[in-house]
């Protein structure tokens, strides 16, 4: 599976993660994409945008291609937790 079929292929099971799978999906998405990230931390009364900082803060350092793989292997294993829809 390929970076950009495994982005579309998430969508169809969203709903269903949890708040930390969706999470950690966020947090590589981010890192593949954009790379380190490039933001200030968000005040922290806006608790949703702090996590999915965080999330994404914890991808620091780690290559856009590491980040690409390891997107699509998470993407693949939610797809088989949660059926292939």
């Amino acid at each position: 599976m390929k970076f950009e079929e495994a982005v579309e292929k998430i969508k169809t099971i969203k709903d269903d993660l949890s708040d930390k799978e969706k999470g950690v999906i966020y947090g590589l998405y981010k890192q593949a994409t954009i790379g380190d990230i490039n933001i200030a931390r968000p005040f922290f009364i806006n608790m949703v945008e702090c996590a999915k900082w965080d999330t994404w803060k914890k991808q620091e350092g780690q290559t856009k291609e590491l980040a690409t793989q390891q997107y699509v292997k998470k993407v693949k294993k939610y797809l088989e937790k949660y059926g292939n829809k």
